[in-house]
Order: structure tokens, then C-alpha cells, then sequence
């Protein structure tokens, strides 16, 4: 297994990898993959979009062995919640 090193700070990393989502990815899929995870090679621009973070990352890396991945799940803010919710009723 390779460990990666990360080549970027984490507030760069987030920065670049929600503004190639915003600027070059999300009009082309939002649509017809709501609620699946986009792994983007933040170095290339590539992205895989799968329902499974480790699937859509596994194919990324098979054509990017050292990619700097972010990942975003579609139509959400997060891609995972901790936690429980509180439900209001009215």
C-alpha cells in the first residue's frame, strides 16, 4: 500500500478541491448522481464518481498513482454526518 504525502497545506487543499468542483465539474453531474461521492485528483483535474468513496478513489488512483484526492458527495455540504439529528415538530 502507498501512503501518500500530502503536498499542500489542508486549507489549500480544501480551496483547490471546492473550486475545481464548483468551476469545472459540478454543472457536468449534479443532476443525474445525487447523493454519490466525486473523487477529484485536485493535481489533474480527473474525477470518478462512484455511491462508494473507497470504489471512486480505488479508479481514480488506477490512472493517477499519486493523486491528491478530495472528495465531495453531490447535492450535500458534507460527505459524511457525525452525530444524530434533531427532528422539529411543529
Amino acid at each position: 500500500m502507498t501512503i501518500h504525502q500530502p503536498r499542500y497545506s489542508k486549507e489549500e487543499f480544501a480551496q483547490i478541491g471546492d473550486q475545481i468542483y464548483e468551476t469545472q465539474i459540478r454543472s457536468k453531474i449534479e443532476t443525474d448522481n445525487q447523493g454519490k461521492i466525486v473523487a477529484i485528483d485536485i493535481e489533474t483535474g480527473d474525477f470518478e464518481i462512484d455511491v462508494s468513496e473507497i470504489a471512486a478513489c480505488d479508479r481514480l488512483e488506477s490512472r493517477h498513482p499519486d493523486a491528491q484526492i478530495w472528495m465531495v458527495r453531490i447535492g450535500s455540504r458534507y460527505v459524511r454526518r457525525f452525530g444524530g439529528r434533531n427532528k422539529i415538530s411543529i
